[in-house]
């Protein structure tokens, strides 16, 4: 079989890890940097600063223009996404978006800014989205990781799950784009709650308590949006979301553990993409006319409204129910 052809947009740690992973196995890749300077540096150096230690492999092609690839997986960090999909002409390549958040100026997902973008595009079998329990580091490493890809249509979702897949990098497939475009997205903002009751000192029991009634209101936001909550109860949604809140590599839980130490997130350590999701995220449940009491209070924990004490108060206050409510 001939190896597929590929195009990798973004070179911040996610898209370079993906560029070498299907670069080592044989694919035809190009990684797409913002800026000719960016590809040129990489290029040369074959070094990238997000991922130290893991050289490019020399068949992997860097360049700052959007080839003419069948397959285009977009890595922007999720605030740029309209502005990346911007750079990319009209055709037929599928679009596989790479990035997790929920746009602040819209509150639209992923794959509702792609249809926008690209509204020409058939929704069903040219938009795509990879999502799921990956540290960037470890994917280019090497080690074995899972991750869903989620598609409309069946036929088209099959194909390309067969593309992408690798010995160690396994797929699993979904028609549910905005059950995973959500997961995605609200691990981040349940991760910095995670976190700030880590750094505080509340305890584990705590901190499972906490995931656990976040990942009760993403599974309800997933339904009233016209998802699936059992999309949530997969690597989209709680695969992700204990990877997040509990691994030390999250950017997210380490900016909820400065919040549980009294100290503000650094945004010098990198693209926190819960910071912006967290409003938009709420914004959003409540035009879908759904409660989400965990993410509504990291947004007030973020903008300084409310302290972590009382926060923690709250949420132990809220009426009692059974589990299922």
């Amino acid at each position: 079989m001939t190896p597929p052809t590929l195009a990798v947009i973004g070179t911040g740690a996610w898209g370079t890890a993906l560029a070498i992973t299907y670069a080592r196995a044989g694919y035809h890749v190009t990684l797409v940097a913002r800026t000719a300077a960016q590809a040129d540096h990489l290029a040369r150096t074959r070094d990238n600063p997000h991922l130290p230690d893991i050289a490019l492999p020399a068949a992997l092609r860097v360049t700052a223009e959007v080839p003419p690839a069948p397959i285009l997986l977009l890595c922007p960090p999720f605030q740029h996404l309209g502005t990346t999909l911007a750079r990319i002409p009209p055709g037929n390549a599928t679009l596989v978006l790479c990035c997790k958040g929920v746009d602040r100026a819209t509150l639209r997902f992923g794959p509702e800014i792609a249809a926008a973008a690209h509204p020409a595009a058939h929704a069903a079998t040219q938009i795509a989205l990879l999502t799921g329990p990956n540290f960037a580091h470890e994917i280019a490493a090497g080690h074995p990781a899972a991750a869903v890809l989620a598609m409309a249509d069946p036929d088209a979702r099959h194909a390309l799950i067969a593309q992408l897949a690798t010995p160690r990098f396994r797929l699993y497939g979904s028609p549910d784009l905005i059950g995973a475009a959500l997961g995605g997205a609200a691990k981040n903002v349940i991760a910095i709650a995670a976190g700030a009751v880590i750094g505080a000192g509340l305890g584990e029991n705590a901190r499972a308590a906490l995931v656990t009634r976040g990942l009760a209101e993403i599974a309800r936001l997933a339904v009233a949006l016209g998802g699936s909550a059992e999309t949530i109860a997969g690597l989209a949604g709680l695969g992700d979301l204990i990877l997040t809140a509990t691994g030390q590599s999250s950017r997210n839980f380490r900016a909820g553990l400065a919040l549980g130490h009294g100290q503000r997130p650094d945004p010098a350590t990198g693209i926190i993409e819960g910071l912006d999701t967290a409003p938009a995220l709420l914004a959003r449940a409540h035009a879908a006319g759904c409660d989400m009491p965990v993410t509504a209070t990291v947004v007030e924990l973020l903008a300084g409204t409310i302290g972590l004490n009382d926060a923690i108060e709250r949420l132990m206050r809220r009426g009692l129910r059974d589990e299922g409510q």
